[in-house]
């Protein structure tokens, strides 16, 4: 293409019709730039390219989050690890990294009362696994089961399995709330043993493994599921702590009060200032 032909709106067809919006976009300002500061055509093209997949990359972690269905608000940096003084901060950093224990389908399990922070801690590791590009699905377990037994229903478990593969981890919440009498559990155990060694699973639980017998039809698929399950795990207990939802909700209800109280102070004093004097 000689300058004669060039024509700046081809040009901007053919990055619409490539799929590069980024360059589509800046391609033009940093032409400009390259030709007042005499770029070689290389830097060009790589200061070009560079932008391109940032983009993407940007878009594709917004996609991540978006699907993953986590609290936005739940991440490593909102969390006050000295209220859980038994949990490592520096584990968890560790973990949330992703790297080889993703790779090789370890599992995370979580335990501790209402309130301590399970999910909180959950969440944040969700979240810095997307940021360095892994993907994951946050779903309260007894949601989960409900949708595995309807695509069992209608004959569709596998095909659901499959398209839960895609996720690099799944975050079940709140398993010890599932009951083996409210509906058909097994499809629980047949995701874990899917899942085994090939991809990960964060669970988090109010219960301990003694308390689990009211989640699986049996004995034995309860044991072959813990079987599974602590095979290259990790596991916190976040037991003999404080409810951290609890002192959350206590300061803010403390702030709440400091601030009532300054308002009536500073409400009383314009009331002084502004009285008429007495004859």
């Amino acid at each position: 293409m000689n300058a004669q032909s060039y024509d700046p709106g081809r040009t901007a067809l053919m990055l619409g019709e490539l799929r590069l919006p980024t360059i589509g976009r800046l391609w033009a300002q940093l032409a400009e730039r390259a030709d007042k500061e005499g770029w070689p055509a290389g830097r060009f093209l790589a200061a070009l390219l560079e932008h391109e997949l940032a983009e993407r990359g940007k878009r594709r972690i917004e996609r991540h989050r978006a699907e993953s269905k986590l609290d936005p608000t739940k991440t490593l940096a909102s969390f006050d690890f000295a209220e859980v003084p038994m949990l490592s901060k520096a584990h968890v950093m560790a973990l949330a990294s992703g790297d080889s224990w993703l790779e090789k389908g370890a599992t995370i399990l979580i335990f501790g009362p209402p309130g301590v922070g399970k999910s909180h801690v959950g969440c944040g590791i969700g979240h810095a696994l997307i940021d360095a590009g892994y993907r994951v699905l946050y779903m309260r377990t007894s949601e989960l089961v409900q949708r595995l037994q309807a695509a069992r229903q209608s004959l569709q478990l596998p095909q659901t399995l499959a398209k839960l593969d895609r996720y690099d981890l799944l975050i079940l919440d709140d398993l010890s709330y599932v009951r083996r009498d409210q509906a058909e559990t097994s499809v629980l155990f047949e995701l874990i043993a899917e899942r085994y060694e090939r991809r990960s699973i964060l669970i988090t639980a109010n219960q301990p493994f003694s308390g689990w017998d009211h989640v699986f039809p049996d004995p034995g698929m309860t044991v072959a599921a813990i079987d599974r399950l602590v095979h290259h795990s990790t596991i916190f207990e976040l037991n003999k702590v404080e409810s951290y939802r609890g002192k959350q909700a206590a300061r803010q209800q403390k702030i709440q009060r400091d601030n009532n109280k300054r308002q009536r102070q500073s409400s009383g004093d314009n009331d002084n200032h502004h009285q008429e004097p007495q004859p």
